[in-house]
């Protein structure tokens, strides 16, 4: 995929949020790996993109940014603002995301303050560069004076007969003197968040009533929420995608049939087949709440890498959890299919076996490199988050990591075959 057909989301950057206390940053390919050791910023880094993703979602406007809501809860600026070991708790969290549209790219970075009384969004940066129209860039804050505005207008013509600064939700825009006219220059960007698909690491245990709920094509708050609708419309509309599922499940060991069954106006059940089999009898079906935890957990991420559209980021924690080795390891493909359709993945993961398996892939030539990108986080000795980035090349290989998923592996195996050749020969 060429970057000027790049659409989405391409780059977060983040500032001041827990352990992300220096800059860091991540370019998002349409598979995006990161790694690292628990409480390393993994989720962090993302929890910041899901905070504008639950402001812009609020049926109320809950000013410039929410922090308690459907897809990350706190109760208090304290517990995410960072600090470090022997420096005081910083007061600004700066959040800059990138994105393109066809051959232009957007930046944003916003800047948010403690203040007494609660956050204030107090700055926002945009730049917008194109290669068929002028490329732009400018600063916007609150109270800002009619004559700085102007000034700007004198170097962007699009920004003329606009002289007041205004609040949409967690953005700053421009407007006319009566408030009837708005330049907003995040409308492009503000989709790309709202439309992000949000798989959370702890996801519901398996019912045997879904409720009802919409098919898209924006899903607010968390995506399992959805999920039983959108396989019984499937199911319903004779979709190939209830194939391409049932396919998956079956790649992953899980199960060879999947459907569903409406209960009434309220809910509905959703059904699988009792062994992995392709078989095509309906009577050997059973409910998901009878059957083990790796189906349901892996259904939600099967169900959102399916139903994304390219350009749309889907936002996976833990992908593997609750799936036997064989399974993580096919997951990949899944993966890499989605990646090949234009769906931007990040997935936040724990598993070795996953991330061989993607190597492996591009090894084989199923998946070029170029859709692959690593981040490996880890924590200096005052808590500040550290990342390091790697592209694979053409055998899959990525270099060397501060730390290494296989290193692990082997030191273990390793560790075990001296303890037990020890045990057998105190033993003979």
């Amino acid at each position: 995929m060429s970057k000027e057909t790049v659409e989405g989301i391409t780059k977060i950057a983040v500032s001041g949020f827990k352990s992300l206390a220096n800059e860091c940053d991540i370019d998002i390919r349409p598979l995006t790996i990161l790694a690292g050791a628990n409480s390393s910023g993994k989720s962090s880094i993302m929890q910041t993109l899901l905070m504008l993703k639950q402001t812009l979602e609020a049926p109320y406007d809950p000013g410039p940014l929410l922090i308690e809501g459907p897809n990350v809860q706190f109760t208090s600026a304290e517990q995410f603002l960072s600090r470090l070991t022997g420096e005081e708790r910083a007061d600004r969290l700066q959040i800059g995301i990138e994105s393109c549209w066809f051959k232009s790219s957007f930046s944003m970075t916003t800047t948010f303050r403690k203040m007494p009384h609660g956050i204030e969004l107090v700055e926002m940066t945009a730049e917008r560069k194109s290669s068929t129209l002028p490329s732009h860039r400018f600063t916007l804050y609150p109270e800002m004076p009619a004559e700085k505005i102007t000034l700007l207008a004198d170097e962007n013509p699009m920004l003329q007969g606009f002289n007041t600064v205004g609040r949409s939700r967690c953005f700053l825009n421009l407007e006319s003197q009566d408030r009837h006219t708005v330049v907003d220059f995040t409308q492009d960007l503000a989709f790309n968040i709202v439309n992000i698909i949000h798989v959370p690491g702890l996801r519901d245990n398996p019912e045997r009533l879904y409720k009802l709920t919409s098919t898209g094509p924006r899903y607010p708050g968390t995506f399992e929420n959805y999920v039983a609708r959108i396989i019984h419309e499937w199911q319903e509309t004779t979709d190939q995608r209830l194939k391409t599922l049932a396919d998956a499940l079956y790649d992953l060991g899980l199960t060879g049939q999947i459907g569903t069954e409406k209960i009434g106006d309220v809910g509905i059940d959703i059904r699988v087949g009792r062994l992995p089999d392709r078989g095509t009898g309906e009577t050997d079906m059973v409910s998901i709440a009878d059957v083990g935890l790796g189906v349901p957990q892996v259904l939600s991420v099967l169900v959102a890498l399916i139903a994304a559209e390219p350009g749309r980021l889907v936002f996976l924690e833990q992908p593997e959890l609750h799936l036997h080795p064989r399974a993580q390891v096919a997951l990949a493909q899944v993966l890499a299919d989605a990646a090949k359709r234009g769906v931007r993945i990040v997935a936040e993961t724990h598993s070795s076996l996953l991330l061989l398996a993607i190597q492996t892939l591009v090894a084989e030539g199923d998946l070029s490199p170029e859709l692959v990108k690593l981040h490996w986080f880890t924590r200096s000795d005052n808590g500040a988050t550290e990342i390091n980035t790697a592209d694979l090349d053409d055998a899959g290989a990525y270099g060397d990591w501060p730390e290494d998923f296989d290193d692990v592996d082997l030191k273990t195996q390793s560790r075990y075959i001296k303890a037990a050749q020890s045990r057998l020969a105190e033993n003979p």
